[in-house]
């Protein structure tokens, strides 16, 4: 029943305040991080993703909608009318079998055309192993920049820093901390992502090494580290689903 009530604490945090997005951060280079994606609906970024073949994107099972998203990719600024623009329409998601609302937050979504690779539009590689506790990652996107519905105008970025499992499940009491799962914080307080950011990625020495997936009831709050599924731990379902959806010539 704790980790019940725990969970539905998150789910609230997560979905119902919407407080997802970079806190703590600056501003990314622009087009520093061509392989980020935002996912749209009726015009407003709900998550992120990355790019990780010209007709795929990755992000999380919880990102899941009803309707089609419109997938922007090339930008800096949401609201520009950037020359780097790409715009997709997200034609099928495939989501984990084994998600349940906690564990497996991943999914990939099959767009209705092929990404033009250019400098601002190029894919990123997954991470082959498990990033090593006290790594420095970084990860970015676009929304509230302060906890307090204040939208991004451009990219945001934090630098993070890898806990162990054990540190991360020590804070998070109740709630399960699996393997499947890399916790990180940045180094101080109020630096991290929240609800809006989720999908988008934990990028380790330049490869994707985790999916946003949960934090805390405040951004950035060390108490309950931010969490992301291990890439590395899906590379499997991920090569599995890419081979039967190859594009055609």
């Amino acid at each position: 029943m704790a980790i019940t009530c725990v969970l539905l604490l998150l789910f609230i945090a997560l979905h119902g305040a919407d407080c997802s997005h970079i806190v703590g951060g600056k501003d990314a280079p622009p087009h520093s991080r061509p392989y980020m994606a935002s996912l749209q609906f009726r015009g407003r970024n709900r998550c992120g993703g990355v790019l990780l073949r010209e007709d795929f994107v990755l992000t999380a099972a919880h990102c899941r909608i009803p309707q089609m998203y419109t997938v922007v990719l090339g930008v800096d600024a949401l609201a520009a009318n950037e020359s780097t623009k790409q715009e997709f329409t997200a034609l099928r998601s495939f989501q984990h079998p084994q998600y349940d609302g906690h564990e497996n937050d991943v999914m990939l979504l099959k767009l209705d055309g092929r990404a033009n690779l250019t400098s601002a539009v190029q894919l990123i590689a997954l991470q082959r192993g498990r990033v090593r506790r006290s790594s420095q990652c970084i990860t970015a996107g676009w929304g509230d920049v302060g906890d307090n519905n204040t939208v991004a105008t451009t990219l945001q970025e934090v630098n993070v820093t890898i806990l162990s499992m054990r540190t991360c499940q020590r804070r998070w009491g109740d709630v399960p901390i699996t393997r499947a799962m890399i916790c990180a914080t940045g180094s101080r307080t109020s630096q991290g992502f929240c609800a809006g950011d989720s999908g988008g990625p934990l990028v380790c020495d330049g490869a994707a090494a985790g999916v946003v997936s949960f934090s805390g009831r405040r951004c950035g709050d060390p108490r309950t580290p931010d969490v992301y599924m291990s890439t590395s731990f899906y590379r499997g379902w991920i090569g599995n689903v890419l081979r039967r959806n190859k594009p055609k010539l």
